[in-house]
């Protein structure tokens, strides 16, 4: 049951209300932004929520237990914080979101009616639909460690312990020619054997996606250059002379542990668990 100031209780039984839905949304980048299907802007605790900023909402359904409870939010691009190329570039990923009931004559009088995180968005032409995931989403997913064959930490985390600023594991290049918002020839990283950067992480450092973090699918060698594919696009295609910095990447096996960073002793896998062929094999007497 959710608990309501005697003054929003006193204007709920008015019979005459003056309600209006607003989402709060907190990226995982620190960037905070509001959103109200009023028609004027309104702030409360410290964030502003921006008017008719084309937002319509699913119903919000509740359930016993455990099951995730789902709505979908969906909108124009027609607000100059809610971009295309943000939505793109998934800053949007898991953001926490807040959807608060507000009397907008007095915001003082509002309920927290849910919280969550964005879940899938959905993007066509000028408009998206996002998929809200409430808390109990974050149930759903794996906690503790896995017994398999393959590492379970991250390039360069504490567990890994492997050093990514090291001139052996980065790189600097930059932007020769693009194909596409992902696909691009790129110089400076000459001396990487072909692949080394697969599975890593490319930063943009300066261009239209400055900041911009986005791992790396595959990276190639060509005559006198490198070929980069990214596994989503950039904000745009990149203009030659655009600069970035590129980590090593790690397709978790022991093998590659070895003989790339020398750091099996910090591997987190379980290179010598037997598979499923000695599992399923027959006994037979000695």
């Amino acid at each position: 049951m959710k608990a309501l100031s005697p003054e929003f209780t006193a204007h709920l039984a008015s019979g005459a209300t003056r309600l209006c839905w607003c989402w709060r949304i907190a990226r995982r980048d620190g960037v905070v932004m509001g959103f109200t299907d009023h028609d004027k802007t309104l702030t409360f605790d410290g964030t502003t929520y921006e008017a008719a900023s084309g937002f319509t909402a699913s119903d919000i359904k509740d359930g016993l237990g455990l099951a995730v409870d789902n709505l979908e939010v969906s909108g124009a691009l027609s607000s100059a914080t809610l971009t295309d190329a943000d939505l793109a570039a998934g800053r949007y990923d898991d953001a926490r979101v807040e959807i608060h009931r507000v009397n907008w004559n007095d915001t003082s009088q509002r309920v927290l009616m849910r919280s969550g995180s964005i879940g899938e968005v959905r993007r066509s032409g000028t408009s998206f639909a996002a998929e809200l995931r409430g808390l109990a989403h974050y149930l759903q997913q794996p906690k503790g460690r896995l017994l398999q064959l393959t590492c379970d930490a991250d390039l360069g985390d504490a567990r890994c312990k492997v050093d990514l600023s090291s001139p052996a594991y980065c790189g600097t290049g930059t932007v020769v020619s693009a194909a596409s918002a992902r696909r691009f020839t790129v110089s400076g990283l000459g001396s990487f054997a072909s692949g080394f950067f697969a599975r890593g992480l490319l930063t943009f450092t300066s261009g239209a996606s400055d900041g911009l973090k986005i791992e790396v699918k595959s990276h190639a060698k060509l005559a006198g250059a490198d070929a980069i594919e990214l596994w989503t696009d950039a904000e745009g295609i990149p203009a030659a002379g655009d600069h970035f910095i590129v980590t090593a990447g790690c397709d978790k096996r022991v093998e590659t542990c070895k003989a790339r960073f020398a750091n099996v002793i910090n591997f987190r896998g379980f290179p010598s668990m037997p598979g499923n062929k000695f599992l399923t094999q027959v006994g037979r007497r000695s």
